[in-house]
């Protein structure tokens, strides 16, 4: 691993999040959100894949790069509309933190790379590309399950949680199983896998 790069490439991911008109809590005062999203994802990742590589790192800090400019809104309602969003989100979340590791001096083999994994095209197939998956669900419960809880009925939230589930490696489960949450959110997640 080239540190320079890295950490060139990790400063311009974090400027990019850095101007997230949204903020949210954290200890030290409110934050942007896609930045401690990007902060969480790459804890989450060194967590579970100790070894993880360059492109696995990059792909981790830049999975929801600037994500405000395509809110959910902008696309219709129901699952259709959802499933368009989020193909879309993939591309623009790839193409955008390619662009930064160009300018950053990285090749076309990790800006490649790292697209794949943003985009999630092995998931299923590549181990990296199921880090960046439980990283994703880990980062959900942790810092935006609240927020869903309190937009969603219970029903749905509980179907949405068991889907999230079937998505993690045991690995990842058995790390959320840890996570210090909110009793109301610790019974959702307990409700979802009763």
């Amino acid at each position: 691993m080239n540190d320079a790069l890295f950490e060139k490439a990790i400063s311009a991911i974090d400027a990019a999040n850095a101007v997230d008109p949204t903020l949210v809590p954290t200890p030290d005062g409110p934050r942007p959100k896609e930045l401690v999203h990007a902060e969480l994802m790459t804890a989450w990742v060194r967590r579970l894949r100790p070894d993880a590589s360059e492109a696995l790192l990059l792909a981790a800090r830049a999975q929801h790069i600037r994500r405000w400019e395509s809110p959910r809104s902008s696309f219709p309602e129901g699952r259709t509309g959802y499933l368009r969003w989020r193909t879309q989100l993939y591309r623009f979340h790839a193409d955008t933190a390619a662009a930064l590791l160009r300018e950053a001096g990285y090749g076309e083999d990790v800006a490649g790379r790292v697209g794949a994994l943003i985009r999630k095209e092995l998931l299923g197939r590549d181990p990296d590309a199921q880090a960046i998956e439980d990283a994703l669900c880990l980062v959900f419960l942790e810092l935006q399950l609240g927020d869903v809880a309190g937009k969603m009925d219970r029903e749905k939230l509980i179907t949405v949680l068991r889907k999230t589930w079937t998505k993690m490696s045991p690995d990842a489960r058995r790390l959320a199983l840890e996570l210090a949450l909110p009793e109301a959110e610790r019974e959702l997640v307990a409700a979802a896998l009763a």
